[in-house]
């Protein structure tokens, strides 16, 4: 069998159900390829685009951290939130980049936390224009 399926899950919705031949994500660790046949594995993911690879046409998927579960014959994707790239909006995700931006220059003395948050938003919203743009595929 030369693929599995791939279901990308949020809490609100099924994002992408397909059978794929392949998919990268990005790790705590790294960089992952998982191909059919793939040992069984559950990693934390970063956020950043995923890259999913089905009948040769590679799409990339937004996703906003969450789990990537493992098994023989089915990938799943716990994603916090995640975006297909007809769903976003580049024009709010260009002004929520600059607002994180300017968030982070203007740190003084702020709360850490803030400042996290600052650069999560930053995180997503540069993971959005990348597979908006069609720049995200690896």
């Amino acid at each position: 069998m030369n693929t599995f399926l791939l279901e990308i899950v949020t809490p609100e919705r099924l994002v992408y159900s397909k059978q794929v031949n392949s998919l990268t994500v990005r790790g705590v660790e790294g960089e992952l390829g998982i191909l059919p046949g793939h040992i069984p594995l559950v990693t934390p993911l970063q956020v950043a685009p995923l890259s999913v690879k089905s009948d040769g046409v590679t799409i990339t998927i937004a996703v906003h951290g969450g789990f990537v579960e493992v098994h023989k014959d089915k990938v799943t994707v716990l994603a916090e939130s995640a975006e297909l790239p007809v769903d976003i909006d580049i024009e709010r995700a260009e002004a929520a980049k600059e607002r994180a931006q300017r968030r982070l220059q203007a740190r003084s003395k702020q709360d850490d936390i803030d400042h996290r948050r600052a650069e999560l938003a930053l995180q997503r919203a540069v993971t959005r224009i990348k597979v908006s743009t069609g720049k995200g595929q690896q």
